[in-house]
C-alpha cells in the first residue's frame, strides 16, 4: 500500500468493539464480517470467471448474474449461522425460512446495483432487521429496528443504525476487520448536489419538471443558487456518499408501463434507506409520505424514491402538491 507523508497507524475502535453479540447488533456484526470475501471477488474481475454471467431471472424478469446469485446463497448461509428466522431476498421470488427460534427477520438485497458489475461502478448491498412476527415482512418500515449497507467501491465501506444514528466503518485489511471512520453521522438540511436520471425527466410528472427546471436555472432562476448532478445508477452508491457528503437523491414514479409505481423495491431497498437517512436527520418519501409509513402489499413492491435533504426533499414535495391532478 502507498504510504501518504501524514499517514499513521490505522486508527478507529473496531466494529467488534462496537456491536454487542446479542439481538440485531449480532446479525449487523454477522452480516459485516460477511463483506471481504464478496469485496475480493468483485475486485478479482474475470481473472477466475465472468461473475457477469446470466445465470437466471428473477420475480421481475431482471436478469440475474453470477455475482448475484452467488451473493444470495453466501448471505444467506451467514443468516443461518446467526440464528436469522426468516429471509426476504431479491433473488428469491418466496420468503426463505431458516430458523423457526429466530427472533428477527431479514430483508436484504445482496448485490445492489448489479447492472455495472465489470465497470468498476459503486455497487453495494442494502438490508433491514424486523423483530420476528406472524406478519412476515408486510409491514411498514417504522418496525425497523436495524438496517444498513455495504459499499463496494476504492475502499470497502459498512454503515448501520440500531436505531442510535448512524456509523461508518472502512475494511483494514491488516486487521482484517472493520474500523469505525465515522460516528453519528447527520445530514445537513440543505443540499448542493442532486443525482436523477435525467434521461427520464420527459416521463415525469408536471411538478417534477417544474421543480427541476429551477433547480436547473441555479442562480438565475427562482432557486437563487448553483446545483451539481451526480447520477450513479445505484442507489447504495448514492446513500453512500450523501451520508458523507449530503444531497438529494430521486428515482420517482414516471409515465412509462412498468414505472408507474417507481423502479425500487420497497422492503428490501427503500426502507433500509430511508430507516438509515432518517437516522442521520434527513428525509425520505414516495412523494406524498414517508417510505417508513408505507405499508407493502406484496412481498417486491416497488415505490418510488426521494430521499437526502430534508430542505430539498420538503422543497421537491411542495412542487408535486401544487401540481397534483
Amino acid at each position: 500500500m502507498l504510504i501518504l507523508p501524514a499517514d499513521g497507524p490505522a486508527s478507529g475502535r473496531l466494529i467488534a468493539d462496537a456491536l454487542t453479540s446479542d439481538g440485531p447488533e449480532q446479525i449487523v456484526r454477522a452480516i459485516a464480517e460477511a463483506l471481504p470475501p464478496l469485496a475480493a471477488r468483485l475486485a478479482a474481475g474475470r481473472l477466475h470467471g465472468d461473475p457477469e454471467a446470466i445465470v437466471g431471472v428473477n420475480d421481475s424478469g431482471d436478469k440475474q448474474k453470477a455475482l448475484d446469485v452467488a451473493a444470495h446463497d453466501h448471505m444467506i448461509a451467514v443468516l443461518r449461522d446467526a440464528g436469522v428466522r426468516q429471509v426476504l431476498s431479491e433473488e428469491a421470488e418466496d420468503v426463505i425460512h431458516l430458523s423457526e427460534s429466530g427472533c428477527f427477520d431479514v430483508a436484504i438485497d445482496p448485490i445492489d446495483g448489479s447492472g455495472s458489475i465489470g465497470i468498476g461502478a459503486p455497487l453495494g448491498m442494502l438490508f433491514s432487521i424486523l423483530p420476528a412476527s406472524d406478519r412476515g415482512f408486510l409491514r411498514k418500515g417504522r418496525e425497523i429496528v436495524a438496517a444498513g449497507y455495504a459499499s463496494f467501491g476504492h475502499s470497502l465501506d459498512f454503515g448501520w443504525s440500531v436505531g442510535d444514528g448512524v456509523h461508518i466503518a472502512t475494511f483494514d485489511e491488516a486487521a482484517q476487520s472493520f474500523r469505525i471512520a465515522r460516528e453519528n453521522v447527520t445530514l445537513k438540511p440543505t443540499a448542493s448536489t442532486i443525482a436523477y436520471n435525467a434521461s427520464n425527466e420527459r416521463h415525469w410528472s408536471a411538478g417534477l419538471q417544474t421543480w427541476v427546471h429551477e433547480l436547473r436555472l441555479g442562480k438565475d432562476g427562482p432557486r437563487k443558487r448553483d446545483f451539481n448532478m451526480r447520477w450513479l445508477a445505484a442507489a447504495v452508491g448514492e446513500l453512500h456518499r450523501i451520508l458523507l457528503k449530503g444531497g438529494m437523491f430521486l428515482y420517482p414514479a414516471d409515465s412509462r408501463p412498468g414505472y408507474e409505481n417507481g423502479r425500487l423495491r420497497l422492503i428490501y431497498e427503500s426502507a433500509p434507506i430511508a430507516f438509515l437517512i432518517e437516522q442521520a436527520g434527513g428525509a425520505a418519501s414516495d412523494g406524498t409520505q414517508p417510505i417508513l409509513d408505507r405499508s407493502p402489499g406484496g412481498l417486491h413492491d416497488f415505490t418510488p424514491l426521494i430521499f437526502g435533504a430534508t430542505d430539498e426533499v420538503e422543497n421537491l414535495l411542495g412542487h408535486l402538491a401544487a401540481n397534483k391532478g
